[in-house]
């Protein structure tokens, strides 16, 4: 003979929490994907297009045939990882300052963390592209103004992220140095910095990742660098070149 154990009411309770949980993300995200006006039916419908498209113009990639113009696109690829390996570092540096004031662990000033993180969320909440379009209009082009908006949006980010890191750091540390009578730079030097280091270096890592993205985007407006480029290549309908690009800035990254 069967028997059947009745679920708890808790576990119950439980199981109803997710369904409806999960039954209504399901609704929200159908709700936004048909606010957006999508249809996978034409997407569908219309892949033989895109296909037809890639294969004939896109594929396969072509190197330049002038000596002249792969010069330029090298060039462009140098000018790009100057670009966002300058704009990481310098951001980097001044971050680690700035996230001293912005953690209230560590800051001589905790009242004032509050203020410079708000700052940095709100310099964080502009994209890139934005600060570039905004630098553009009121600056003019070129490579370094697409430093300078690179800068601000790594900046923003590095701030919240050191922080983060510095608020991780053992009290017990802290409290020894400054127990033994240490300055605040000497607890900087002696116990904030060796023990966020690795944290600071991977963050670090990872904006430079990300800055080099960013400045081909960047370049494509007008901030110099392979962007600028490819947007050349695609604006004449080279498309195989400009593959070649594409390809070149995936192996960047």
């Amino acid at each position: 003979m069967k028997t059947f154990k009745t679920l708890p009411p808790a576990v119950r309770a439980e199981r109803r929490a997710y369904a409806w949980f999960f039954g209504a993300l399901l609704a929200v995200v159908a709700l936004c994907t048909w606010g957006t006006a999508f249809n996978p039916f034409s997407l569908f419908a219309e892949g033989d297009a895109f296909w037809t498209f890639f294969s004939e113009d896109f594929w396969p990639p072509a190197i330049p045939e002038r000596a002249g113009r792969l010069e330029a696109i090298l060039s462009g690829i140098g000018v790009t990882l100057a670009m966002a390996i300058a704009s990481a570092t310098v951001a980097a540096i001044l971050a680690f300052f700035m996230a001293l004031f912005a953690s209230e662990r560590v800051s001589p000033f905790p009242r004032v963390a509050p203020l410079v993180r708000g700052l940095a969320t709100f310099v964080r909440n502009i994209p890139a592209l934005v600060w570039a379009f905004i630098l553009f209009s009121s600056l003019g082009i070129g490579t370094g103004v697409g430093f300078v908006a690179l800068t601000l949006s790594s900046l923003a980010f590095l701030v919240r992220a050191f922080a983060e890191t510095m608020e991780d750091l053992s009290q017990d540390c802290l409290e020894s140095l400054l127990a033994g009578g240490a300055t605040f730079p000497q607890r900087v030097a002696h116990g904030i910095l060796p023990s966020c280091l690795s944290g600071l270096v991977s963050w670090y890592l990872y904006s430079l990742e990300v800055n080099i993205r960013a400045s081909a985007v960047v370049g494509m407006v007008g901030g110099g660098g392979i962007g600028l480029v490819l947007f050349s290549y695609i604006k004449s309908f080279n498309y195989h070149v400009a593959f070649f690009i594409i390809i070149l800035i995936a192996a960047l990254v």
